[in-house]
């Protein structure tokens, strides 16, 4: 198994590749996970993660092993130069989105400013 996904405009950890693929087997065919960016959170925008079968031919999608992400293009915008990892530690079992582009973020990784 390849560290991550390289050379596309967000990348996946190891670990996201296999906490996406496990939670898809338990979904219907064509589901992705959707990661996007919405207005709101205490730092002013936050990350969204739902799973979904609707898919647009404007998303990026990244398919590795079994694992399945979808971006919208105006949360791409955000997301550039990204990347998402899947982290079990004190704090929860989460994806966390490591974003060069954000300015601050809170203390629990959810929003973030530009």
């Amino acid at each position: 198994m390849t560290e991550a996904i390289h050379d596309l405009p967000v990348e996946l950890s190891a670990t996201a590749v296999r906490r996406v693929a496990e939670i898809l087997k338990e979904e219907p065919a064509r589901s992705a996970l959707r990661v996007g960016v919405d207005g709101g959170g205490c730092s002013g925008f936050q990350y969204t993660f739902n799973i979904t079968q609707d898919r647009s031919d404007e998303d990026l999608v990244l398919e590795q092993e079994g694992a399945v992400v979808v971006i919208d293009q105006i949360s791409l915008d955000m997301l550039r130069g990204c990347r998402i990892d899947f982290v079990d530690d004190l704090m929860g079992r989460m994806f966390k989105i490591d974003n060069p582009a954000a300015t601050s973020s809170c203390g629990c990784g959810s929003s973030f400013a530009v």
